[in-house]
């Protein structure tokens, strides 16, 4: 089966395709809509159909017997992928004002893909589904019941895709079936989540009602005190721009380059080296709520960028866990082994990379076997 995993942004289009289950090529049009880039997404369809003809992974998009497309916000009516018709496209529509940076972009990529092979099945899955099993302690803000209720303004947590991706591949390395192991997974890149996993399912994430909670970012704040913007708008700044784009790593020491960061840490550079200990506090901080939350932890794992190619940070991340069975075996983890616990750790710590888009393409598999 020919599976064409699609990733729409706004000026953006990323794109691999799978053959039986393997990555058999993939790339990315930038630029779109700007000046001397391409068109528009249409016109990054064909250049990217083009790309695959000429690599020899498909003789033309006709011949494709599925797409499955990352739509980053699904609310809390999608808790799994789905195939792609005119009522989902409808309700990934409604759901724009609780992703207006990336819903539109993600369904201008379905309906381009719709015109262009009308025939060929597509599939929606969703960043926000994997958290959808979150209870309502995990899910609900302390404030007017009636913002959720008439709003939607709730936790719903992002990476799904990437989280529920290495709690398989977790599962498999403990040989314990996904249902029975409680994980805590860590998706460190410029974009950065915790997760508390609970017989296999999501109970509580870093992330909230948008991609800007929890953890320190490359260029997102992470979580503040609520008054915080509040102030910034009283000061004339425009909150969303600071919180969103000019702060974490780069507010704290100009850069949100991690390899960079721990250059300049480590020559002799102060603010470098206290945003590092800032980035690492935080994970810290959601490592002991999730273990007081989860009582039993199987594997703390870690992945994405930063987590998979650091073994600075994951280093500072388990210095002192020891009383609490996390014990890091500094070898492994300078050698860039995918089991870095020593011997004597009650918890393994795994390093797992990552790769939603085999993710995507297993779960659109999934649904057209239905």
């Amino acid at each position: 089966m020919k599976i064409l995993v699609l990733n729409s942004g706004s000026s953006s289009l990323k794109y691999k395709l799978f053959s039986e289950g393997e990555a058999v090529a993939d790339g990315i049009v930038e630029h779109i809509g700007e000046e001397g880039g391409v068109k528009d997404h249409r016109e990054a369809l064909e250049i990217a159909e083009k790309a695959l003809i000429r690599a020899g992974a498909v003789e033309s998009f006709d011949r494709l017997d599925a797409v499955g497309h990352r739509v980053v916000h699904g609310g809390e009516r999608f808790i799994e992928p789905v195939r792609i018709d005119s009522e989902v496209i409808g309700a990934i529509r409604d759901l724009i004002p609780l992703a207006p940076l990336h819903n539109p972009a993600n369904l201008e990529g379905i309906e381009m893909m719709k015109k262009k092979v009308p025939h060929v099945p597509q599939v929606a899955v969703f960043d926000t589904a994997f958290h959808q099993t979150m209870p309502k302690r995990s899910y609900l803000y302390a404030i007017p019941l009636e913002f959720y209720e008439n709003y939607g303004v709730r936790r719903y947590g992002f990476h799904g895709t990437s989280h529920m991706y290495i709690a398989k591949k977790a599962a498999e390395r403990l040989g314990k079936p996904l249902k029975t192991v409680n994980l805590i997974t860590l998706h460190l890149g410029n974009g950065a989540s915790a997760c508390a996993i609970e017989k296999g399912q999501s109970v509580d994430t870093s992330m909230g009602f948008t991609p800007l909670a929890g953890l320190v970012m490359g260029t997102r704040s992470g979580d503040i005190d609520p008054e915080i913007p509040v102030m910034m708008e009283k000061k004339g700044l425009d909150a969303d721009t600071v919180l969103n784009k000019q702060s974490g790593l780069r507010g704290l020491c100009g850069e949100n380059d991690m390899r960079r960061i721990q250059e300049r840490a480590a020559a002799g550079d102060e603010k470098s080296r206290t945003a590092l200990e800032v980035y690492v506090h935080r994970i810290r901080h959601y490592i002991g709520a999730y273990m007081a939350q989860l009582g039993r932890v199987d594997a703390l794992v870690f992945t994405a960028g930063i987590g998979e190619h650091s073994p600075l940070v994951r280093q500072m991340v388990c210095r002192g866990l020891e009383p609490l069975g996390i014990v890091l075996d500094t070898k492994k983890n300078a050698d860039g082994r995918r089991d870095i616990s020593a011997p004597k750790s009650q918890i393994r710590i795994f390093v797992i990379p990552t790769d939603e888009e085999l993710e995507i393409a297993l779960q659109t598999e999934a649904v057209l076997k239905r």
